[in-house]
């Protein structure tokens, strides 16, 4: 095949759980040729849900990659999919998927509409500048509405949504397509081949005045945002010819300001098509998205790679998974030159260099080797020794350090031990290769219990990790009550001098620092250290190590032991000994005026607070608002959705372990709900006192 670029598309699957996005894949698939019998996710055999877990939930945990070819205008076209997962757990996976993609399809159910989900996968696309096309999905379902759906995109998302196809029939009767574009009726033929047999009819006469009505908005919506559409609309817009519509709608699509809307049914093998074609027309191959900035790691100034195999190497590497046979797997989307397996590599985190052993294209869980990847593609390698999501690699000459990526951070914990003591060592290896895998997952060792406690995303994600341990790595373990993973902060500011002093019988210890400690300014995350010391009265350094010590106490905050998330620290002054004092002096020094200071800064504990939001009929909704403010909930907004009402709330996630269980009882199992992480706030005097005297208590 051509090694132009311009045949390959790198596109990820988004959306809300349960819209369909592994059976959408699935599909792709099959019409591609790529596998020769449909998998289906609640038969447990989808060919993307590989894992063990996945097939018995029904559930998308880890993203698979996968590369497939698809003919358009006779051209043979590269595609490099992604499946990501819906549920909110994990969001990690969506979100380093989407930070390599050059496209993304969105995918709606048509009865659903635009889910909490959506809205966070949609955000995190805005916030990678990833254009995408919307697939509305399900419309063989009862209560399915194509323009529904496209409202609330614009309304919800606040994107441009510009249908390119309108529906035939809903519900039972969805029975095809209008291609807006070419003004042709698509209509599919219930027959066994699986919806390879469809054709291209004339607009049915009953729909016709529909469809003119929507090509006249379709062409008037891209007439606003497109100038050289514009000009062709006021000169005569019944001459605007099929070419010139698409042309329009993929340089729209590609700036990201307005998305083209797709209807059909994956499960019921109707429109995937039509969709395959849509991301060959509208969505960007790695030259239309350009160059890829970065830094160059040694002045910190802007450089820039081209798409390109001649151009110096440049990949970013966005996920390791842990394999049976090969071992560690690095996930990699090469920008730009050429990377050979048996490649020497610059990490530039570490700065040290690293072979490639092997590469691979991936399909699912399955490799096959490859000699060589280049520019625009997507592998995985083997070889690398200290690789970390997000780490960049580049030729050794060349350096460049890509924008990495942000996590967020895990909110609940669990504490585990194995169920035997020969299992130690084993628990410990197999933590530290899910922790690899999974930056939102870590582990840490409780310094007063000397219990390991794991912290996840939600009760599913540690449920998951817990079944891995167990079904990967062989070991059983036993675990306590999940906890919420708390966090401290200091609300004022107080200046504070720390003499720390030791005389032993030879050379002894001395530090003296003074040091302003406060609330970090806003929006700053981690240390925030200002050195304002002037004249050599603390030596140069010295200085790193009071950084250290304030950076290794925010670890333990004054109340309960919990963590700081910032802190402001500012050196104003101090003095050393010439001969007494050292490194190790000055780190104390700091630890010690951060144990004795903060007390005095008002110091606060901060819970993780949720999102949540609950679909549910009519009947239940006191029901469920008086149980949410027994759980401290504060209730946001309510509105209308399909003959339910969706409540949004804030709620604390301490008061709300197993509220699944209690939403099903209280609404006789007919609510559901969907909860995701918002932010951490104050926890009440009260409360905080009650988990402070019990944290104190276990530690005593």
């Amino acid at each position: 095949m051509d090694k132009n670029l311009k045949y390959t598309r790198n596109i990820g699957i988004m959306a809300h759980i349960d819209a369909g996005k592994t059976t959408t894949t699935e599909r792709i698939l099959f019409y591609t040729g790529r596998t020769h019998r449909m998998g289906e996710v609640h038969d447990g055999n989808a060919q993307m849900d590989w894992m063990i877990q996945e097939q018995e939930r029904g559930i998308t945990i880890t993203s698979a990659a996968t590369t497939t070819y698809w003919k358009h205008n006779n051209e043979e076209y590269k595609i490099n999919i992604i499946d990501t997962p819906g549920h909110v757990d994990f969001t990690v996976e969506v979100e380093r998927s989407l930070r390599v993609l050059d496209g993304a399809v969105a995918v709606f159910c048509a009865v659903g509409g635009v889910e909490p989900q959506s809205e966070t996968v949609w955000r995190q696309a805005n916030k990678y500048g990833v254009p995408r096309i919307a697939f509305i999905n399900k419309m063989d379902r009862a209560g399915a509405d194509f323009f529904g759906v496209v409202q609330q995109i614009e309304e919800k998302l606040g994107a441009k949504p510009v249908p390119v196809q309108i529906p035939i029939g809903a519900e039972e009767n969805f029975t095809g397509i209008i291609d807006l574009i070419e003004m042709k009726a698509v209509v599919y033929y219930a027959d066994a081949s699986l919806g390879t047999r469809y054709e291209y009819e004339d607009i049915p006469s009953e729909l016709a005045d529909e469809a003119e009505e929507w090509r006249g908005k379709l062409v008037e919506s891209l007439a606003e945002v497109d100038d050289t559409l514009l000009e062709r609309y006021i000169e005569d817009h019944e001459s605007i010819t099929c070419d010139e519509v698409k042309a329009a709608m993929r340089k729209c699509a590609i700036a990201g300001v307005a998305v083209p809307v797709l209807c059909g049914s994956a499960f019921k093998n109707k429109g995937v098509q039509s969709l395959l074609d849509a991301v060959i027309m509208f969505l960007p191959s790695p030259t239309d998205k350009g160059a890829v900035e970065g830094k160059d790691p040694r002045t910190e100034e802007p450089v820039t790679r081209e798409p390109d195999d001649e151009a110096p190497l440049a990949a970013l590497a966005f996920k390791i998974a842990t394999d049976p046979y090969v071992g560690r797997l690095v996930f990699m989307r090469v920008y730009s030159g050429t990377l050979n397996a048996g490649d020497t590599v610059l990490n530039t985190r570490t700065g040290k260099r690293d072979r490639v052993n092997r590469l691979f294209r991936m399909h699912a869980n399955k490799q096959q080797a490859v000699e060589s990847v280049s520019a625009g593609d997507i592998c995985a390698g083997v070889g690398f020794k200290d690789l970390k999501t997000g780490d960049t690699l580049c030729a050794i000459h060349k350096p460049i350090a890509l924008e990495s990526m942000d996590f967020p951070v895990p909110v609940i914990g669990v504490a585990i031990e194995p169920k035997t003591q020969a299992d130690i060592d084993k628990l410990s290896m197999a933590l530290n290769k899910l922790a690899e895998e999974d930056p939102t997952f870590q582990v840490k060792v409780d310094s007063d219990s000397g219990q390991t406690i794991i912290q996840g995303m939600g009760e599913l994600h540690l449920e998951i990790l817990i079944d891995r341990l167990k079904r990967e790595f062989k070991v059983e373990c036993n675990q306590g009550a999940p906890q919420v993973a708390y966090k401290e902060a200091i609300t004022s500011t107080t200046e504070f001098r720390e003499i720390f002093k030791k005389q032993t019988g030879g050379r002894g210890k001395f530090a003296d620092i003074t040091v302003e400690i406060g609330p970090a300014d806003e929006g700053f995350r981690g240390l925030q250290f200002v050195n304002e010391i002037r004249g050599g009265n603390v030596p140069k350094e010295y200085i790193p190590s009071v950084e250290k010590g304030f950076n290794e106490a925010m670890l333990n905050g004054p109340l309960a032991g919990f963590p700081l998330d910032s802190l402001k620290v500012i050196l104003k002054d101090g003095s050393y000994h010439p001969v007494d004092s050292d490194s190790l002096s000055f780190e104390i020094a700091a630890k010690q005026a951060f144990r004795r200071a903060a007390d005095k800064c008002n110091p606060v504990l901060l819970e993780p607070i949720m999102a949540a939001e609950v679909v549910t009929p009519e009947d239940y909704v006191g029901d469920v608002i008086s149980d949410f403010n027994r759980r401290r909930g504060k209730v946001e907004g309510m509105e209308s959705k399909a003959g339910a009402r969706v409540i949004k709330v804030k709620v604390p996630l301490a008061e709300n372990f197993g509220y699944v269980t209690v939403l099903r009882t209280i609404t006789s199992g007919r609510a559901t709900s969907t909860m995701e992480f918002s932010h951490y706030d104050e926890v009440p005097v009260e409360i905080a006192k009650k988990i402070v005297e019990i944290t104190k208590g276990k530690i005593l």
